[in-house]
């Protein structure tokens, strides 16, 4: 009775992985070789653990990832893809995110730019930051709602405060001044503390004449240029083919 009083009480204190610890040396006479030191450390042990998994789930969630499965130990780095698999690697192990620099990522439609991206900031989750993805042709009418119902200075605090920062499709299709403005806004409060990877099919030197107003243009270029890391995919899309012999077909969008 003593004992599920105790992990009752522990499953109240949100020490759920600590309980179920404990119902697993319950239930491992072998337990009772190891001294009390012992037990207790791989209590803690198990409770860390589910913490951290927890955690992880909370922040690949809240990231929205359009690939919210993509890894960087999955990469594609055949030959003709673009793709060093060592430098990849090297700058998600490294502290790209804690230092505030941006990934930029360009290449044609198909390539695979955005599933590297969406993989980087998984990557970047396992590791214990926040992070979330914008597609940046929606982002006019999301802001507009937000300017709309008063969110968007709460909205933009909140991407300040998030440490990867994925604008997908940079460069899509045209934007008008107050997106222009807002979007100088997002990088300003990034610039140099947060982490921010950008997608794109247009090359970064036509950036400047896509963004249009000159003045802001190069406000954004000069704060997302600071610290960059660059990435430039080629080769065949990635697109799912049409099989042959077969009535269905499934497409799959990587670009």
């Amino acid at each position: 009775m003593m004992m599920h009083t105790t992990l009752a009480q522990l499953r109240s204190l949100k020490l759920d992985g600590l309980a179920a610890g404990l119902e697993e040396q319950l239930a491992q006479p072998g337990m009772a070789a190891l001294s009390f030191e012992e037990r207790v450390a791989l209590l803690i042990d198990r409770e860390v653990h589910a913490r951290n998994d927890r955690k992880l789930v909370r922040l690949l969630k809240n990231a929205h990832l359009k690939y919210g499965q993509a890894a960087i130990e999955d990469i594609d780095a055949r030959s003709g893809r673009g793709i060093d698999r060592r430098e990849v690697m090297s700058l998600a192990l490294g502290e790209w995110v804690s230092a505030g620099h941006s990934v930029l990522i360009t290449g044609p439609t198909g390539a695979g730019k955005s599933w590297l991206a969406c993989a980087l900031a998984q990557y970047a989750c396992r590791r214990g930051y926040s992070a979330f993805y914008q597609r940046v042709p929606r982002l006019q009418e999301e802001l507009r709602i937000r300017h709309g119902s008063g969110a968007f200075g709460k909205w933009l605090l909140q991407l300040a405060k998030t440490d990867v920062l994925v604008l997908d499709d940079w460069a899509m299709g045209s934007i008008d001044s107050m997106t222009r403005s807002d979007l100088l806004e997002i990088i300003d409060d990034r610039a140099g503390s947060k982490a921010t990877i950008i997608t794109s099919q247009l090359p970064v030197e036509h950036w400047h004449a896509w963004i249009g107003d000159a003045t802001i243009a190069d406000a954004i270029l000069d704060r997302v240029m600071q610290r960059n890391h660059r990435f430039t995919l080629t080769g065949d899309s990635l697109r799912a083919q049409r099989p042959k012999n077969t009535k269905k077909e499934k497409n799959i969008d990587l670009s």
